[in-house]
């Protein structure tokens, strides 16, 4: 009998466990890992509906791309390139989960191995055995991959010509395009397309993104509005806008809850091959990948948090789009209030910024590094000391002396930022938990969310809530935003906008 075999990241979980999982078609694994089948030749995710195969024909592996590398195709029924992506790849801090963020913000596709190798601090030769060894197949086939799950949605989700999906995911040509979806989903194009259950929304772009539940969108779309920076940003009660700096240039988009509870994305493009970007940092900054009852099971086992938990459920962590643009906000907000803070970034926007033309109107773009080192002191206010770091962090990111990046090892940027003048440990954790993700973070120092832990009976000094905040680990971040949900000062952030001061993104 053949031994059943668990390969490539099998991290917490038996082979026997996550069997058990298949068995029961357990959807919030889905994405999580994949089950091959040596009897059909196809990969499936967890809740596939299709009878449970026998344990020894099943391989489990942490990816499809390994899938695909060991020759399987994936399954026409449960679609698993259709899941959400693995939380693992934010819990993870080591060189493969740094990897895969890189990967899927398309670092392959524009600077190819060898710079995803130089932002990882490997060989090209090097980083392909370690990944292969991990996950089961090397930077090219991960890469590809995400390009297929890329073309999937599309086809899927829109009416864009063959080549314009093509292009839009990363392929290099329509060949490569339809080579690449025949193999991974043994079917052509046009079939993948045919088989969609619901015509897609009118517009160049509109796609749903997949999400694992439960999800708080009340305080996710609140938080975003609360910290919303006018004339770059604009929030509502169920939607978010904004303009960002891609590779390609500028680009503009909105996340929408519909009636449906559906999150979908609007987008408005430069060029056509940043949407895989695009749509990697938008379920960044809205935690879309985290695993919500992972953390909430494990919150709510302490007393002092389980009301919390049950009264926000599926809480998220927003995470960033631009990392450098993260770094200078969260050093403008040191020691301020969020009202003041988005008064001097709106300045600093409507002073430096370039202006876009969006389907909700003209939004200008946050300046860039070297414009704010340039012309900042013209702009910034506030204690000379705070404006002189700001203008030193920009003039670091500008000449490239700084880089900040969803790829960075954790405690390496830890070091990295504390040794910049003007940047404090609230600072530097901050800006981990949400340029990297890093769901064990903890701001003991940060004043609305000692007010929450107060009104949650836990200690409210700095020094008590750090020894009691262990227990909550690795979902220290998490912890976070109950504690700010909490605080009296920021329980706004979950109420509805006033009808007159909610900004329109229809």
């Amino acid at each position: 009998m053949t031994t059943p075999t668990t390969t490539g990241g099998a991290r917490g979980m038996t082979f026997h466990e996550r069997y058990g999982v298949i068995s029961s078609r357990d959807p919030r694994f889905d994405g999580q890992f994949v089950t091959a089948v040596r009897s059909t030749g196809i990969y499936c995710r967890p809740s596939c509906p299709a009878r449970t195969p026998k344990a020894a024909n099943v391989t489990f592996y942490a990816t499809s791309a390994a899938a695909h590398e060991a020759g399987y195709r994936a399954c026409k029924r449960c679609l698993p390139e259709a899941a959400p992506g693995s939380p693992e790849w934010d819990l993870r801090s080591d060189t493969a989960a740094r990897a895969m963020r890189l990967i899927a913000d398309g670092v392959v596709d524009r600077e190819g191995v060898p710079g995803l190798a130089r932002r990882l601090g490997y060989s090209p030769r090097h980083l392909t055995r370690l990944l292969t060894a991990e996950l089961g197949a090397g930077p090219l086939a991960l890469a590809r991959a995400h390009r297929a799950h890329t073309a999937r949605m599309l086809l899927v989700g829109t009416d864009l010509p063959a080549a314009d999906v093509a292009f839009s995911a990363g392929f290099s040509s329509v060949r490569q395009f339809t080579d690449t979806v025949g193999e991974v989903f043994g079917m052509p194009p046009t079939e993948l397309r045919a088989r969609r259950h619901h015509a897609p929304s009118p517009g160049p772009l509109d796609l749903v993104l997949p999400v694992r539940g439960p999800i708080d969108t009340v305080g996710l779309f609140g938080w975003m509005r609360a910290h919303a920076v006018p004339g770059m940003e604009a929030g509502a009660a169920d939607a978010f806008a904004r303009v960002v700096r891609l590779p390609g240039g500028p680009a503009w988009f909105e996340l929408r809850q519909d009636a449906a509870g559906r999150l979908r994305l609007r987008g408005q493009l430069t060029a056509l091959s940043d949407l895989g970007t695009l749509i990697a940092r938008v379920r960044r900054l809205f935690d879309l990948d985290a695993d919500p009852i992972a953390v909430d099971e494990s919150l709510a086992r302490h007393p002092e948090l389980a009301a919390a938990v049950a009264g926000v459920p599926g809480v998220r962590v927003p995470g960033a789009v631009d990392a450098a643009e993260m770094l200078i906000r969260a050093m403008i907000g040191q020691q301020i209030s969020v009202a003041a803070a988005r008064t001097v970034q709106g300045r600093l926007v409507a002073a430096l910024g370039e202006t876009v033309d969006t389907p909700d109107g003209p939004m200008t773009l946050f300046p860039t590094p070297a414009a704010i080192a340039e012309r900042g002191a013209d702009v910034l206010r506030g204690p000379a000391a705070r404006v002189r770091a700001v203008l030193s962090a920009a003039a670091a990111l500008a000449d490239g002396t700084l880089a900040v990046g969803p790829g960075d090892d954790p405690l390496e940027l830890r070091r990295t930022l504390l040794a910049l003048p003007g940047v404090g440990p609230w600072t530097a954790d901050y800006v981990g938990m949400r340029v990297l993700g890093d769901p064990d973070v903890l701001l003991p120092g940060d004043v609305a969310a000692r007010a929450g832990a107060a009104e949650l009976g836990i200690p409210a000094d700095a020094a008590g809530l750090t020894a009691w905040a262990p227990r909550a680990a690795p979902w220290r971040s998490y912890l976070m935003a109950h504690l700010w949900y909490a605080a009296p000062v920021t329980r706004a952030w979950r109420s509805a906008p006033p009808a007159q001061t909610q900004e329109s993104i229809a």
